[in-house]
């Protein structure tokens, strides 16, 4: 009699423990994007799977991005993007949804995911000389608007010729703005020196 009360007890009290988890004092929730939603709580952000269940912690690290007047932080083919100061410059990589770093921060801007690749502005580091009397190398940083697949492999150079850039954060307060943009699945628009815009089809 007392196990069957026991076991009664158990089927009834189990099912109540697990539906009625709550996350509480919430600053902002954000509508489901990539099967998950962005949470955020003292100025961190997380995210939780259709069950409530946190997926990646709260922290500190992950971008927003604006969305009918709203930002928020999302996924898109599985990754989400986070930004990392060095030096007091910011750099751009990505998580997946476990919250693990999958592309290190390293792009001076980039974009959510769309069509299983993302634009970003690759980095490149050139040594153009040597400074003898401190025995250092003489460097010279320019930028390019690259495709990258989500495992972070450029697929396309958007731009030909590369932005110089001083890569030092008394010049370099903002992260640098794009000059291209995706406008359909194949469809780039590229805005050139000539501040005329080129279409290109890319089939990757």
């Amino acid at each position: 009699m007392k196990k069957a009360i026991l076991l009664l007890l158990i089927t009834v009290l189990i099912p109540v423990f697990v539906y009625t988890q709550s996350l509480e004092n919430l600053d902002y929730i954000s509508p489901f994007h990539d099967d998950l939603v962005a949470i955020q709580k003292d100025g961190q952000w997380a995210f939780v799977d259709e069950k409530g269940t946190i997926v990646v912690n709260f922290r500190n690290d992950l971008v927003t991005t604006k969305i009918n007047d709203e930002n928020y932080p999302v996924f898109k083919n599985d990754r989400c993007l986070i930004e990392k100061e060095k030096e007091g410059i910011l750099y751009f990589g990505y998580i997946d949804k476990t919250g693990k770093t999958v592309i290190e921060p390293q792009f001076l801007n980039a974009m959510n995911f769309n069509t299983e690749v993302a634009l970003v502005l690759e980095l490149e580091k050139q040594i153009v000389g040597k400074n003898r009397v401190f025995n250092k190398d003489v460097v010279h940083y320019q930028y390019y608007e690259v495709l990258i697949d989500i495992d972070g492999n450029i697929k396309k150079y958007l731009t030909k010729d590369g932005v110089n850039i001083a890569l030092d954060k008394k010049f370099l307060t903002k992260p640098p703005h794009f000059t291209s943009k995706q406008i359909s699945e194949n469809l780039y628009a590229i805005f050139n020196e000539n501040k005329k815009w080129t279409l290109l089809k890319i089939n990757l």
